[in-house]
């Protein structure tokens, strides 16, 4: 699916699923300290669908009130963060994490730069850890793997297989 048709997400676990019609709106990176609580990170990136555009597709998310004006939403049952919603408007945020496809959607700003982490233009000047995918752990990892795929699925969770 092109992200300029829709695109869907959904949260680690494959308990919630969403899509929308159309390219993401507004693609940012907010740094506000609420944003970065919420995400357990540095910042969050975030983008807007049309509440015309957007549905969920399997399950609900569970929602904080980080303010009076806007709640977050979030999986229940893996704690994924997947929305930022300002009750009242027509529009939801969606966490571009949480995008099947989230390398396709370049930030096109930043927000609340105050509270960026003041070494972020040192990040790519740090040594560089190699690869670990040939290592036993890598691959004890990707064979062991709960976590949902980057599409919609059927069903969730896979049966597991009796061999």
């Amino acid at each position: 699916m092109t992200m300029s048709a829709g695109y869907s997400g959904g949260c680690q676990c494959g308990a919630v699923r969403y899509r929308a019609v159309g390219a993401p709106g507004y693609p940012h990176l907010c740094h506000c300290r609420m944003c970065q609580k919420a995400s357990g990170n540095y910042a969050l990136p975030l983008g807007s669908a049309r509440r015309a555009d957007f549905e969920m597709t399997r399950g609900e998310p569970s929602w904080f009130h980080s303010s009076d004006l806007v709640r977050r939403g979030f999986c229940g049952t893996c704690g994924t963060p997947l929305f930022y919603d300002i009750p009242g408007t027509d529009f939801i945020n969606v966490t571009l994490g949480s995008l099947d496809e989230p390398m396709a959607v370049q930030p096109v700003a930043q927000s609340n730069r105050g509270t960026k982490m003041p070494w972020f233009q040192a990040l790519d000047e740090l040594p560089m850890e190699p690869d670990e995918d040939g290592t036993d752990r890598a691959v004890s990892i990707r064979l062991s793997n709960h976590q949902h795929p980057d599409h919609d699925t059927s069903t969730w969770p896979q049966e597991k297989r009796h061999d």
